[in-house]
Order: C-alpha cells, then sequence, then structure tokens
C-alpha cells in the first residue's frame, strides 16, 4: 500500500494505462534536452543512475519518461525526472496532478527498492504575468527548485532585425557599444574548456555561486562524441578584448531550441559589455542553424531589486521574448521519514545559499 499524505484523490488508472522500461535511446527524441537520453547518460558519469520508460497514458499516446536517481544517506536514494512527464499542456490543474500522481505510483516498483520519493518538475507554463500551473492532492511542493522555473524565451523566427528590435533599447546600445569598442566574439574548440572554466571560477567567486568540477564541463562536451543515440550540439563561445577573454558562453542546441546553459565573465573591462555581445552572436547561429527559440534558462520570479539575482533579471529580459513561468519541483514520497531528514537538509542549504548571495549584494 502506498503511502499517500492526503486521502482527497483515489487513484485507479484513469489516465496511464501501462509503463514499461526502455531503451534509453527511445527518449532521444524528447522535447526537452532534459529528458533525452544523452542528459541521462551524461548525469551517468556523476553519481546519477539514468533509467527509462515508455508510457502509454491512452488517448495521449504512448510517450517516453526519463528518470535520474541519486543515492541518499544510510543506502537510500531519491529520483528526479527532469522538465518530466512531457504531456499536453492541461486545462485542469487537478488534471495534471492526478496524471502525475499516477506516474509516480506506477514507477514505484520500477525504481531502486530504497527510493524515497519521486521528484517531479513539470515542463508546462504560463506567460508574462500568469500564474504558473501549482499541483495538489498529494504532491508536495520541494524546498528548493533543481531547474529554475522561470525564463525568458527569445523567438528566433522573425528576421535578424526584428528580434533586435523585440530588445530593450539598452540592451540594444550595450551591443552595439561592444562592437564598436573592439569586443570580438568567435566558436570556442573543445581546449577553451580550461579558459572558460577559469573564468567561471571568477564569475562564482564575484557572484558567491556554486559550479560544478571542470570535469564535468569537459565530459559534457566529450560525451557528444561518447554517446551512440541522437546527441544535441554544444558550442561554446568566447569574447576577447585586445587578446584577452572578457567571457564566454556554453549553448545547447536540441530540437530546435538553444539553450543558454552557462555563462561567465571576467572582472576586467566590465564596461565593454562583452556578455551582450556573445548573447547576440549565439542567437543569430542559432537562427541560422534553424532554430525558431532561444532559451536564456532561468531569472527570478519577477523584477524585484531586493532580489540577489536582480541584475541578472534585467540582463535577460533587456533581450527582449516572453517570461514563462513553471510550477517548480513537487515530491511524491514513498517513505516520509527519509524525506522529512532530506527536506530539513534541503531547506537548510537554501537559505544559507540564499544569505551569501543578499550579503554580497550588500
Amino acid at each position: 500500500m502506498l503511502f499517500i499524505f492526503s486521502t482527497d484523490i483515489q487513484i485507479v488508472n484513469s489516465y496511464l494505462q501501462n509503463i514499461k522500461p526502455a531503451q534509453l535511446s527511445v527518449c532521444d527524441d524528447a522535447d526537452s534536452f532534459l529528458q533525452t537520453g544523452f542528459w541521462g547518460s551524461f548525469k551517468a558519469c556523476f553519481n546519477w543512475s539514468s533509467h527509462s520508460f515508455i508510457a502509454d497514458w491512452g488517448e495521449w499516446g504512448k510517450r517516453p519518461v526519463m528518470v535520474i536517481c541519486r543515492p541518499l544517506a544510510a543506502g537510500f536514494s531519491f529520483a528526479y525526472i527532469p522538465w518530466g512527464p512531457e504531456l499536453p499542456q492541461p486545462q485542469e490543474e487537478a488534471r495534471y496532478s492526478a496524471m502525475v500522481v499516477e506516474l509516480a505510483q506506477a514507477l514505484r516498483p520500477l525504481l531502486p527498492p530504497a527510493t524515497a520519493f519521486i521528484r517531479f518538475d513539470p515542463p508546462w507554463h504560463k506567460a508574462g504575468n500568469e500564474e504558473p500551473l501549482l499541483l495538489q492532492h498529494s504532491l508536495l511542493q520541494a524546498a528548493a527548485a533543481v531547474q529554475a522555473p522561470h525564463t525568458v524565451i527569445i523567438d528566433l523566427a522573425p528576421d535578424e532585425q526584428a528580434v533586435l528590435s523585440q530588445m530593450k533599447s539598452k540592451c540594444r546600445y550595450n551591443i552595439g557599444l561592444s562592437s564598436r569598442k573592439g569586443v570580438t566574439v568567435r566558436r570556442m574548440d573543445e581546449e577553451g574548456i580550461a579558459a572558460f572554466y577559469a573564468l567561471l571560477q571568477e564569475t562564482a567567486l564575484r557572484d558567491k555561486m556554486s559550479i560544478h568540477s571542470l570535469e564535468y564541463y569537459e565530459k559534457l562536451f566529450a560525451h557528444v562524441r561518447e554517446y551512440c543515440g541522437i546527441c544535441p550540439k554544444v558550442l561554446l563561445y568566447g569574447a576577447d578584448y585586445e587578446g584577452e577573454l572578457l567571457a564566454a558562453l556554453v549553448v545547447l542546441v536540441h530540437k530546435g531550441t538553444a539553450t543558454y546553459l552557462y555563462g561567465a565573465s571576467s572582472n576586467k573591462n566590465r564596461n565593454l559589455m562583452a556578455p551582450y555581445a556573445l548573447q547576440w552572436q549565439a542567437m543569430k547561429d542559432a537562427k541560422g542553424a534553424g532554430c525558431t527559440c532561444y532559451d536564456l534558462f532561468g531569472i527570478p520570479p519577477d523584477d524585484d531589486p531586493s532580489h540577489p539575482l536582480s541584475g541578472l533579471y534585467r540582463f535577460k529580459t533587456g533581450f527582449g521574448g516572453t517570461i514563462i513561468h513553471r510550477p517548480g519541483c513537487y515530491d511524491y514520497v514513498y517513505r516520509p521519514v527519509v524525506k522529512t531528514l532530506f527536506t530539513s537538509a534541503e531547506s537548510g542549504r537554501t537559505w544559507v545559499r540564499s544569505l551569501k548571495r543578499r550579503l554580497v549584494k550588500r
């Protein structure tokens, strides 16, 4: 018998017909790169295990689901479905909540036996000032998000001049200024990862943020060659001034969307606005490669000047586009005691990170 926190719903497979394990490569055609077999295989290089399934949703058809699991203390683990399950956006929040709960229940016997809970990061979103969908019933909102629930999507379908004209005037000015001052943007090969990482360390120290190891970024590029299924493109860009690298970014391209994954900038010559030139070149290249969307991949929920990342909000929204809001992470609990301990630790880590950023801002 599954542990249910609330009694206002009874799931009797009204949506999910069945679910079966499948090869990881069946997920390669997922809408989001975070649901692809490539991403699951990549994360498996760093203390995660990846599991893929085919879920039969009846009238919605058969769809892949990619789950990654990570160990916790005392032999337990938790499961995570990044930006999934990929289902048509519902008109009713209760329907989606019921479908997610059904999936959580169906997955339990297929996951490692000591799985304490499963975390969902639903991809559905609302635009502009609309409130995001909220999941209900026996789904508990997580103490911290894994992927940023809020982001900016740039429409690359119009011509370049139209894309540029949708930006805020200050953003267009900074793009032009960077060019006039002699900043140049180039594609870098994998040999440039070390230089990118040095800038990333500088950025992390300045902004008091956590970053992965150098090995993580090196492996991301190497895994494009190593993975046997369909791979996204992973591109590295750098912005130089008088022979010195001022800024760099990593873009991932999958199914017509280019996603700005990681960025770094130097403490030097910040008046040259190199990050603006970088983003604009990446957008132009993505459009030239057939992409219709450019995802800036994470902003604060609103334009609150007291937010420690308010500068990031202004930077990314300066490029125009559409602001979208996802629900954030929700957990379905299999082992309540373990989940309670995990939530306490997670809440503590989130508080400490927020405090550090606010102290830096002051």
